[in-house]
């Protein structure tokens, strides 16, 4: 039993958000997976497992373990995705799309914006008590998914949780991009009615700084929003991880 959860507390760790970083020397991941496990070996209650006496029923029951921490995990580190979606959408808009660099803690190309908007959210995450939330999740999980209880039959129920989670992304995302590309928006409608008014005027030379200028300072005073667009974005992952809990535990 001490092994179900433990192999589930270790596939969460090795793809949460701030935990699964490589960063993270991995047997810190693993001291912490043990820790986890033991505080909920004994503090969880009694744990009832029938496998019968094939040792293959047991290796299941493991390998499904261990998918759900995995599956918990990905949810947690995919709401964060639209950190990155919105950091794509806005430097797209003020010039910045074609200006990408890899981060080497996630192996990834990311742009400029992007890297800034995930390293605020890194800080409200802590600020937030984000991680409490996120291990608040997964003791909760026991409570829908008992170690060794799962199930794999509720396809059905985890892919529309899953679409619905890629949609929040996009949503989430697009309301960080919000303030700076209605911004850029405006500058493109202004600089487009001066060149026709005015056609000596080299709308190439002075758009580029002045979108680059307009982002930028955008940017900044829409810092306090979106500290709060990224409180709601917590609270939604720990709603979706619950939902998703739910869809594999079949309510």
């Amino acid at each position: 039993m001490f092994l179900l959860i433990f192999v589930r507390m270790t596939g969460f760790f090795v793809i949460a958000p701030l935990f699964g970083r490589r960063n993270v020397p991995y047997y810190i991941k693993i001291g912490f997976s043990l820790s986890m496990a033991l505080i909920i070996y004994y503090s969880a209650g009694d744990f009832n497992i029938e496998y019968g006496d094939m040792l293959y029923n047991y290796v299941l029951k493991v390998m499904f373990e261990f998918l759900t921490g995995l599956t918990l995990g990905f949810v947690s580190y995919a709401m964060f995705t639209s950190i990155y979606v919105a950091g794509q959408l806005i430097d797209m808009q003020i010039g910045f799309g074609a200006v990408n660099v890899i981060d080497p803690l996630s192996s990834i190309q990311i742009s400029l914006t992007s890297n800034f908007y995930f390293i605020l959210s890194m800080v409200a995450f802590f600020s937030f008590k984000g991680h409490h939330m996120l291990i608040k999740a997964l003791f909760d999980s026991y409570k829908y998914i008992p170690a060794g209880g799962g199930s794999l039959g509720y396809g059905d129920n985890i892919a529309s949780n899953g679409i619905e989670i890629i949609g929040n992304i996009f949503i989430m995302g697009f309301k960080i991009a919000a303030p700076i590309t209605a911004a850029i928006l405006i500058a493109d409608i202004v600089l487009g009615v001066i060149s026709r008014t005015v056609p000596q005027f080299n709308v190439f030379v002075v758009g580029m700084p002045l979108k680059i200028a307009l982002g930028l300072i955008v940017a900044v005073i829409t810092i306090p929003m979106l500290m709060e667009l990224i409180k709601t974005l917590f609270y939604d992952m720990d709603k979706e991880m619950l939902n998703l809990m739910k869809g594999m535990a079949g309510r």
